[in-house]
């Protein structure tokens, strides 16, 4: 038996939840990867996973094979890598975790050019509307905007999320635009779910304002909301890492440039310092560069 390749098995068939998707992902037929996991199973002489029609779960034995199997895997990959390359590039696999405006608008590039210099590393790219669970859900690295962030959590600053308001010349034609912050309340105003529901929080003439909003559109990303906006259904407040792009072509326009939403932080996050991945740290310092305190998608807006 190929007690690695045994081993690579189970992680995958853990992480994907299923044999079948085990096998398409490892390019395995669903037999070999049974094969595989039952002869695990006699090599260390212990059940590792109950299956059903449904789902499978570790047993207890399972449960303290798996990390181990995972550390012969790298400890597996690092010596092939010591071996078989001359230099310390990273290699590996990272799954991030982003927020869908975000992951399309900014990172999906970043992401490409990161690759593009380190082609040993694979990204499991996560886009995701919600806070995820770092450990429970095997996420490497997390792109969260917060100014209050899980003291749990390790974090490193990447830069600023500014925000502007902006609606559609076509909208803009059809209704006089506001001139400060209290008309948007005789606005059609296009919300997020979880942010900014229904109040908006301004800096405007030095003080902090903050103005109840009502619209008959909500959603719970800001792309949905970007889409609406351009098709003139109303004015949104919406990320400058976002919105820039139409603002400066002229598909957007942006209001109220004297009130300026509440900034927020843009923070890598990961659960531990504690062995470190080098990839992991390698993909910190290119976001950090990536991603400076005054972003390139600012300028000019």
């Amino acid at each position: 038996m190929d007690r690695l390749q045994a081993m690579r098995v189970f992680v995958t068939v853990v992480d994907l939840g299923s044999q079948s998707a085990a096998a398409d992902h490892l390019d395995l037929s669903r037999p070999v990867v049974s094969r595989y996991l039952a002869e695990l199973e006699d090599w260390v002489g212990a059940r590792l996973m109950h299956r059903t029609t449904r789902k499978l779960s570790l047993t207890a034995a399972g449960g303290e094979i798996l990390p181990r199997c995972r550390q012969m895997l790298e400890l597996s990959s690092d010596m092939q890598a010591a071996v078989g390359e001359p230099d310390d590039a990273p290699r590996g696999l990272l799954r991030i975790s982003v927020s869908t405006s975000f992951g399309q608008s900014q990172l999906a590039d970043a992401v490409a050019d990161y690759v593009k210099r380190y082609p040993g590393v694979s990204i499991d790219l996560q886009m995701l509307d919600r806070t995820v669970n770092l450990v429970d859900e095997r996420i490497d690295l997390a792109i969260r905007t917060s100014n209050d962030l899980d003291p749990n959590l390790i974090a490193r600053r990447l830069t600023v999320c500014r925000s502007v308001i902006c609606a559609s010349p076509a909208y803009l034609r059809e209704h006089p635009a506001p001139q400060r912050v209290e008309e948007l309340n005789r606005h059609n105003c296009l919300t997020h779910s979880y942010f900014g529901k229904s109040l908006w929080h301004f800096e405007q003439d030095g003080e902090q304002v903050s103005v109840p909003v009502q619209g008959n559109i909500s959603a719970n990303e800001a792309s949905t909301l970007l889409r609406t906006t351009m098709a003139g259904a109303g004015i949104a407040m919406l990320p400058s890492y976002q919105a820039g792009e139409y603002i400066k072509r002229g598909e957007l326009v942006r209001l109220l440039p004297h009130a300026e939403p509440r900034t927020m932080n843009m923070y890598a996050v990961y659960a531990s310092r504690k062995h470190m991945p080098a990839t992991l740290r390698s993909m910190l310092d290119f976001l950090v560069l990536r991603f400076p305190q005054q972003p390139l998608w600012d300028e000019g807006l």
